[in-house]
């Protein structure tokens, strides 16, 4: 992958999953949150902090050159 063809940084990644995790889940203070860059795609997963917890969080796939959502899935 060229560097030159990643248009979208992590940071900018976080806030388009963060945007929309919020309409489905309001608060995202229980979920540890990480992002890896994979060949011109963000995965953006939100993991529950506590592991006692049951359930799980949004996981998205964003274009790191156009920071569309391309898919995402809500756990429950």
């Amino acid at each position: 992958m060229e560097e030159s063809s990643v248009l979208i940084d992590r940071e900018t990644a976080l806030k388009i999953a963060e945007k929309n995790a919020l309409t489905a889940y309001r608060d995202l203070s229980i979920y540890d949150v990480k992002a890896e860059l994979r060949k011109e795609k963000w995965y953006v997963d939100y993991e529950l902090s506590n592991p006692q917890m049951v359930g799980g969080g949004p996981h998205y796939v964003i274009s790191a050159t156009t920071g569309e959502i391309l898919s995402c899935r809500y756990e429950q």
